[in-house]
């Protein structure tokens, strides 16, 4: 069930995304430009990039993703951090997943990014670590949840190596694992609950 704060990130997105398709100063004034931090200290970037996209495809898939899945990790969260904990822990998701891209290619004048991804990989991964067996539909297909985030993070490695695409594959990677430990260490119970739910239908 969604609540207000996952919905306003959604819409706040959504709407700096629309404005920078039809704005290219906007755009280029957001995403992640890593000389731009460098030289001028527009650090603000590291967050800023995930407020607009490269198309509306690339908007929608990674809106839909936060709409069904953000609405669990906000809940959880916020009991234990208040409900700004929910907004912080999604700039740090932002920061955190593109932080080894930009150290790479701070010297890059060729290197961009832009999109959501790496925090919607975070919220997607803490769903996961809380409902490992439930079904998630891909391509309209159920897959259950462990199921498609070993999948996910296969793909992501396999990619990441080739470079054979501009997707930052690193920056799903690294949001996956940054939304599991964030909760794992604000609750540890989450980990013994998890194996736990892992081992049920094995024991069953």
């Amino acid at each position: 069930m969604n609540s207000i704060i996952n919905l306003s990130i959604i819409a706040v997105t959504v709407a700096v995304s629309l404005l920078a398709f039809q704005r290219q100063d906007l755009l280029r004034e957001l995403l992640l430009d890593p000389l731009s931090i460098q030289r001028r200290g527009q650090y603000y970037r590291l967050v800023t990039y995930g407020l607009v996209h490269a198309d509306a495809q690339h908007l929608l898939f990674n809106m839909i993703t936060l709409y069904f899945f953000g609405g669990l990790s906000e809940q959880l969260i916020s009991q234990y951090l208040g409900p700004a904990g929910y907004i912080l822990f999604y700039m740090a998701a932002l920061v955190v997943s593109i932080l080894p891209s930009y150290l790479q290619n701070r010297n890059n004048p060729q290197y961009l990014s832009l999109g959501a991804s790496g925090a919607v990989s975070a919220v997607l991964f803490i769903y996961v670590l809380l409902a490992p067996w439930s079904l998630i539909l891909v391509f309209f297909i159920p897959v259950p949840a462990i199921v498609f985030a070993a999948l996910y993070i296969g793909y992501s490695i396999y990619m990441d190596r080739r470079r054979t695409d501009n997707v930052n594959h690193s920056a799903h990677l690294i949001g996956a694992v940054f939304g599991m430990l964030f909760v794992i260490v604000m609750e540890p119970r989450l980990l013994g609950n998890f194996f736990n739910q892992l081992l049920a239908p094995l024991a069953g």
